[in-house]
């Protein structure tokens, strides 16, 4: 086997130590193979560094262990005044709060440690029905998952796939409405607990299993080749009934939407606790995450942004200003204050003003030096 320099794992202190290059494929199939798990994302080709500092919201293990950023120990850093710093709670605290949910702002990382979990199997897969049963579906969800432990991570989508060839036959040009589910137990609880959602509506594929730990992509099956795509998302302060009914006109049966993809993911459980180690992400104690995917070629680009839109504007009396900036689009980024509320903004500002006084790092959600 090639050595892996950039990616160690230390199976006593359950860590990973990964380069800035590193892939969540990558760390996931080297951890698995000593029992641990990360708290990964729903696509393996996305890279670990950066989906850690914006946050790090984990479909897998997020709801029982918080957000990435949350189990981050330590960074290795190179910053405006072209300093390498190691950066942990001891040697740098404010800059180590500041990059853990501030992502871009403040250094180049070029390696961070982080914890892993003794996880070496899930119960967890996905449930496909028609999309004529939306309506039936995501009340039966919305009405379950707030009973289920935090081990229990699920999230409801609306598919409108293409006919492409990897898809499984069921869902190829099909509009269906899926499930998802993560279950960090056995097997046995995890079929029971799932077992009342299977009776809402004859499902058309039916992938929920228990697996190990290096199979979870499957979970959500998304794309692994490159794909012309356009995503945004918001936080939601709450989903009621009334956030039901709207959800469904907008992409539901009677819709024009051509979104491929609508995923409302409820948080939770150890998302709105502060980790031991407090850190800057600013989504703590919002219920909910929605986003809306768009897949065609550059010529369609403006076509693709106002469907996502009229999803997000639809769902605008229900949203929170506060965003997790990792599912933010380039526009979006103008206004960093709203993003993290202003009093975690304020604090940004003055780390910035500390390691980059001269806004080096501003091709993004920008957060602008204090005075």
């Amino acid at each position: 086997m090639t050595p892996r320099p950039w990616l160690v794992i230390d199976a006593v202190s359950h860590t990973a130590r990964v380069g800035a290059g590193a892939l969540w494929a990558e760390v996931v199939a080297e951890a698995a193979k000593v029992g641990l798990a990360p708290l990964n994302g729903s696509n393996p080709t996305v890279g670990v560094s950066g989906y850690t500092l914006g946050g790090g919201l984990s479909p897998t293990l997020g709801r029982s262990h918080g957000y990435a950023a949350d189990h981050v120990r330590s960074l290795e850093v190179v910053t405006a005044d072209g300093e390498l710093r190691h950066v942990d709670p001891e040697s740098e605290p404010e800059l180590f709060w500041a990059l853990r949910g501030g992502k871009g702002n403040f250094a180049v990382v070029t390696a961070l440690e982080f914890d892993l979990f003794p996880v070496p199997r899930l119960y967890g897969g996905a449930l496909y029905f028609p999309g004529e049963r939306m309506a039936d579906v995501l009340q039966a969800w919305a009405d379950w998952h707030p009973g289920t432990p935090e081990t229990m991570v699920s999230s409801f989508a609306v598919l409108r796939l293409p006919p492409l060839p990897e898809l499984p036959e069921p869902l190829r040009g099909a509009f269906s409405v899926s499930l998802r589910f993560a279950y960090n137990g056995t097997a046995e609880d995890g079929e029971r607990m799932v077992a009342p959602l299977r009776t809402v509506a004859p499902a058309i594929l039916d992938t929920v299993r228990d697996m190990p730990y290096s199979e979870v992509a499957s979970i959500h099956n998304e794309p692994t080749e490159p794909l012309p795509y356009y995503e945004r998302g918001i936080m939601l302060r709450e989903f009621p009934a009334e956030a039901q009914e709207k959800l469904i006109e907008l992409v539901g049966p009677e819709s024009d939407t051509t979104m491929w993809i609508a995923e409302l993911r409820a948080l939770g459980g150890a998302w709105d606790r502060e980790p031991a180690v407090p850190n800057a992400v600013a989504t703590r104690g919002l219920p909910y995450s929605l986003l809306g995917v768009e897949v065609g070629p550059l010529s369609q680009e403006n076509q693709l942004k106002k469907s996502v839109a009229a999803l997000l504007e639809g769902m605008r009396p229900w949203q929170s200003d506060r965003r997790l900036v990792n599912n933010l689009a380039p526009e979006e980024a103008f206004d960093a204050a709203a993003i993290y509320g202003p009093e975690r903004y304020e604090r940004l500002a003055a780390v910035k003003s500390t390691y980059d006084p001269g806004n080096m790092f501003r091709v993004n959600h920008n957060v602008v030096p204090a005075d």
